[in-house]
């Protein structure tokens, strides 16, 4: 609750301050990895074919240390990011799940509570 006394609040928006936009939550950066720059292309093409998400970028390879299968590995995988709406974090993730080669893979959503509005309009355009 905005705090009364407090000239940089707004009534209504808690979380946003005189001058800043207010807090949004309706979109997420969706971060994958997979074992090839190859693998990592057509997870991105087929979720922007889809419209499941706006915008994937590739990041160059990454080395991964983790334990799986009571071993520790070291691998080089590739990082995808994706830029989408909340509405369509579902089946963005399942689209992952099922096209995705690892068994278990990486999928984490954050959610992006500040954005440039032209940017974030051209979000939830490509992604309805």
């Amino acid at each position: 609750m905005a705090d009364p006394t407090d000239p940089t609040s707004r009534p209504g928006d808690p979380t946003s301050r005189r001058g800043e936009p207010p807090v949004s939550t309706e979109f997420l950066t969706v971060m994958t990895t997979t074992d090839s720059e190859e693998a990592a292309e057509r997870l991105a093409r087929g979720a922007i074919e889809g419209r499941l998400a706006a915008c994937a970028q590739v990041g160059a390879p990454v080395t991964s240390v983790y334990r799986w299968k009571d071993a520790v590995e070291t691998s080089r995988e590739w990082q995808v990011l994706f830029k989408t709406s909340q509405v369509r974090y579902p089946e963005l993730e399942q689209y992952l799940l099922q096209a995705h080669d690892y068994e278990t893979p990486e999928i984490i959503a954050t959610p992006i509570t500040r954005g440039g509005a032209g940017y974030l309009s051209w979000v939830a355009e490509e992604t309805s």
